[in-house]
């Protein structure tokens, strides 16, 4: 077995997913034996652990992004990752949550941003938020879910207004740097594992 193989396998045996698993792009990295592979592997693990986040918020941070993106395997891999680490059920039901209402803020937002239209800010958004005014995951951490969902999906307004907050909130910028790099790693990950 080659060293690119061997890569492929202990990443998709992490994952929770069989050696026999290959998607067409994971098909062309090992064909190619591609030294990305073993940085692919170590991001996917960079990915679990922080130095200013908890291993839980890592795993729910992953969730929301893994869903966000509609990707089954990594949503299966973060949910038991986040439940492994102490989050509860309702926790990871509003990583879920949080990816799903950001998706409806963030095209509402970014159409209204892209327009410049100040009507279009008048009218009112008719999108039920409640989950936003008492967060089972604290308002910090929502806060910061809800950064790493916008920033995916590239809503410049709600990533500033979630920033914005968080910094009022007392959140570090390098505490919010690497919910970022957090984000950006999943996805990146989900663009191979899918």
């Amino acid at each position: 077995m080659s060293e690119v193989t061997e890569t492929i396998n202990e990443l998709l045996q992490s994952i929770g997913l069989t050696v026999d698993y290959r998607t067409e792009s994971l098909t062309l990295l090992e064909q190619g034996e591609s030294r990305y592979l073993r940085d692919f592997k170590l991001n996917f693990t960079s990915t679990l652990t922080s130095q200013h986040l908890s291993t839980k918020e890592c795993a729910l941070l992953g969730l929301s992004v893994a869903a966000n993106n509609n990707n089954t395997p990594l949503t299966k891999y973060y949910t038991r990752y986040a439940g492994e680490e102490g989050a509860t059920i309702e926790e990871i039901a509003e990583a879920v949550a949080c990816a799903s209402l950001l998706a409806s803020n963030n095209i509402l937002y970014r159409f209204r941003h892209f327009t410049q239209k100040d009507k279009y800010t008048q009218i009112p958004a008719r999108i039920r938020m409640q989950i936003m005014a008492k967060p089972v995951t604290g308002k910090e951490f929502f806060e910061l879910m809800s950064l790493t969902v916008s920033a995916v999906n590239g809503c410049e307004l709600c990533v500033n207004a979630h920033e914005d907050s968080l910094i009022k909130l007392g959140t570090t910028e390098v505490r919010i740097f690497d919910a970022i790099r957090i984000a950006s790693l999943v996805t990146a990950t989900g663009k191979v594992i899918f």
